[in-house]
């Protein structure tokens, strides 16, 4: 099977980044009005309970699939599902964050959403950065 593809969830692409930050800080950021902007797009506002939906103002829906509060957030993102997720680095010293998508159509689609995840991730982390 070539890399990015299963069986359950079709193609899917993953990235992380570990942040000199404590995972509160991470989490206050991710899943502020401004980091839901650069994850999920514009406008996004999620009710922490599964199953309520949202709308960014570029026009896509989805609904909130699991919210569990300074670990995960897993939201359906058109077709696709997408999450971010929080550890504590390996070393103790700051915090992983991983955002996942999966459900993509394609390799070509699995490509092109890696190149935007590299992106959301130094945004996120400039943003950090500046706080």
């Amino acid at each position: 099977m070539p890399t990015g593809l299963t069986k359950d969830a079709g193609w899917q692409i993953g990235v992380s980044r570990t942040l000199p930050h404590a995972a509160p800080i991470v989490w206050d950021f991710v899943s502020s009005p401004e980091g839901l902007a650069l994850w999920l797009g514009p406008g996004a506002a999620l009710t922490p309970e599964r199953g309520t939906s949202y709308r960014t103002t570029e026009g896509v829906t989805g609904e909130v699939r699991g919210y569990h509060w300074g670990k995960k957030i897993r939201v359906t993102h058109g077709s696709t599902t997408v999450q971010v997720a929080l550890t504590a680095a390996a070393d103790g010293a700051g915090t992983t964050l991983r955002l996942h998508q999966e459900h993509l159509a394609s390799s070509e689609e699995r490509e092109r959403q890696r190149a935007h995840w590299q992106r959301v991730m130094a945004r996120v982390a400039t943003a950090l950065s500046r706080s």
